[in-house]
């Protein structure tokens, strides 16, 4: 069973975003970690860029600690503004450190420094599923290829729920319902090597 470590990155915890990362959790099991970004103490900004380093907050280093133990990596995000929530950009921005999550080659190319991990990308959307493709699909495009893939997540693996504002009750519980399914699918994938993984520390 591969371990699998579940990003909630919906500020709302009634959001159906939020619904979907917990059932998708619940599905994965014992070998799931779920990491709402909204309980997470941080400072959103990185103040100087990579001019000067940007001490981690104890929830960040606890969220490195995650990524590192990790096999699978699932994120959770609506669409808004054809990118993500503040929150998850912040998060990225803070966490995926330069020198921890990638770095540049002698040859100008970069190398993922979490390669080895596998993901998915759940998005929700408003817009209908064949509107995003055709403006670009900018989401997507900046969550799998510009930060999960370009530090080595991959393959990750895209699950769309689009049109939500026209769903009714009972399709959004399907959707939920399925997302146990699509967990417990994910955690049954190889796991790395044991001697890959670093053991998982207690929450302090």
């Amino acid at each position: 069973m591969a371990t699998v470590l579940v990003i909630d990155a919906h500020p709302d915890p009634s959001s159906l975003t939020a619904q979907l990362a917990a059932s998708y959790a619940a599905g994965a099991g014992d070998t799931a970690v779920t990491l709402a970004l909204r309980d997470l103490d941080f400072d959103l900004t990185l103040r100087t860029g990579y001019r000067t380093p940007q001490d981690l907050e104890p929830d960040l280093a606890r969220a490195q600690e995650l990524l590192e133990w990790a096999d699978h990596v699932a994120v959770f995000t609506p669409v808004w503004w054809g990118s993500v929530p503040a929150l998850l950009k912040g998060f990225f921005d803070r966490t995926l450190e330069r020198g921890w999550a990638f770095r540049y080659q002698e040859n100008g190319m970069p190398e993922g420094l979490l390669a080895g991990r596998t993901g998915r990308l759940a998005v929700t959307s408003d817009s209908p599923r064949w509107y995003l493709p055709l403006v670009g699909d900018t989401t997507v495009k900046q969550v799998r290829g510009r930060t999960m893939e370009f530090c080595g997540i991959k393959p990750t693996r895209l699950t769309r729920y689009a049109d939500v504002r026209n769903r009714t009750a009972d399709q959004l519980a399907t959707w939920i319902r399925d997302a146990a399914d699509l967990g417990a699918l994910d955690a049954a994938r190889p796991a790395r090597p044991a001697a890959a993984r670093p053991e998982l520390a207690a929450a302090g």
